[in-house]
């Protein structure tokens, strides 16, 4: 008698019909602890994985995963990454038949970060709302069960069949994936995935994928033996200083050379002059002023603050006449602009801790933190998602947000475990006499 390949989730390509309701039992049984599971309704691979995933900690009904790579960071990071060079191969086998094939496919690096996800136009829009996106990480140890993050935790090509996801809202999803290594070193790079429905637990998808595994390591062999012969590369560029303003009283500088917590008008100085470098301007001591303090301008208090923050970060960060950024300053601000502007409106809100340095009253920083506040809130309220308006309620700025918390109770469904809360804070506020309305 044959025996079954234990990696493979579909033997005859398709699921038996009780299939997901037993997964679904078995799966319940091991979250709530309510009785004993029965783990011969699960591959052992898979039910491995569950008991991994409830070990760490992983919310089977919790925030979707972290988003830990963006824009400038992510396009750099993947540039520098080995699979970089075999994209063109996994694009040549996977990712041009993947509308046909009705797939999306994913290229990880070890640690289960994305790297890039292609394929499918319509499945790619749907995966956005669960995070399955470029930057976001899928390992199994906050993820839980799922194909590239257990692929990479055993180091084998694995198939994940819709309920035997661990995190329920991944359960519509079936997914291929294997693990790829360096040919010569041995060292694990990343996974190739390939995700989309039923159709992508069948035996004959995991065979695509590890022959595609086999084309790359190929390749990566033949790359290796041209690099032997090419002189060593330049010095690695510089990275670009970052600051960080969001929930935060003072802004923090990480430099090259190290980092500082900056003092409170170093931090709105520095912020005001990064707002201007957006538009390709600086400036005066005499606009620097008007957008620091609210009464009479002092630019002579100004020019000797803006002298201290120049012997601090130096002047290749910061020049004169006019004042202005005379290099690149990467602020998490602007990451969350670039986000709300793509639409990427669950990223957006995990990369906003609070509000933009809250102790400032200068009259810019005002501007801009009411600007970013408002738009994060109109993003979150359109997009009408229960999990982004239980995570926007969570924020100070929204605990007296009567029109937030509605909509937050309107989006929840019936059975919600957070609904009774929210409808209670929601009832306080309306009992509550209230103040001038806050305008966002």
């Amino acid at each position: 008698m044959t025996s079954v390949n234990p990696w493979i989730a579909l033997p005859d390509g398709r699921p038996d019909p009780a299939l997901p309701r037993r997964l679904r039992a078995a799966h319940e049984a091991l979250v709530t602890r309510s009785e004993r599971a029965t783990p011969d309704a699960v591959r052992a691979v898979v039910w491995d994985s569950w008991r991994r995933s409830l070990a760490g900690g992983v919310d089977p009904d919790g925030s979707p995963p972290p988003v830990e790579l963006l824009d400038d960071e992510l396009l750099a990071y993947r540039a520098a990454h080995p699979l970089a060079a075999v994209l063109p191969v996994i694009r040549r086998l996977l990712v041009e038949d993947a509308e046909a094939d009705r797939m999306v496919v994913a290229v990880t690096d070890a640690d289960g970060r994305m790297l890039w996800v292609e394929g499918d136009a319509a499945l790619r829009r749907r995966a956005e709302t669960m995070h399955f996106v470029e930057g976001a990480r899928w390992a199994e140890e906050v993820a839980g069960t799922n194909a590239p993050g257990t692929a990479l935790a055993l180091d084998h090509a694995v198939q994940i069949y819709g309920s035997e996801h661990y995190r329920r809202p991944v359960q519509s999803w079936s997914c291929s994936a294997a693990p790829v290594h360096h040919p010569v070193t041995g060292v694990l790079l990343g996974a190739i995935d390939v995700s989309g429905g039923d159709h992508m637990a069948s035996p004959q998808v995991l065979t695509l994928v590890r022959a595609t595994v086999a084309a790359v390591e190929s390749e990566l062999r033949w790359l290796h033996r041209e690099d032997a012969g090419r002189p060593a590369p330049g010095p690695a560029a510089r990275p670009v200083p970052r600051l960080a303003v969001l929930g935060r009283e003072r802004a923090r500088l990480v430099l090259p050379s190290g980092s500082a917590e900056l003092s409170l008008r170093h931090s709105e100085l520095l912020l005001l002059l990064a707002e201007a470098a957006t538009g390709g301007g600086g400036r005066t001591a005499e606009q620097l002023a008007v957008e620091l303090h609210a009464g009479e301008a002092a630019a002579v208090t100004v020019r000797a603050e803006l002298s201290r923050l120049r012997r601090l970060v130096g002047a290749q960060l910061l020049g004169s006449r006019p004042y202005r950024l005379t290099g690149p300053l990467e602020t998490d601000l602007d990451q969350v602009r670039r986000l709300l502007a793509r639409g990427a409106v669950g990223p957006a809100l995990e990369r906003y801790p609070g509000a933009l340095l809250p102790r400032s009253s200068a009259p810019g920083v005002v501007a801009a933190r009411h600007r970013l506040s408002a738009a994060l809130r109109q993003a979150v309220l359109a997009a009408r998602r229960p999990e982004l308006l239980l995570r926007f309620t969570r924020l100070p700025e929204c605990r007296d947000d009567v029109a937030v918390w509605q909509a937050c109770l309107d989006a929840l469904p019936p059975g919600a475990p957070t609904r009774p809360a929210v409808a209670a804070h929601l009832h306080r506020l309306r009992r509550t006499p209230r103040g001038p309305l806050r305008l966002h």
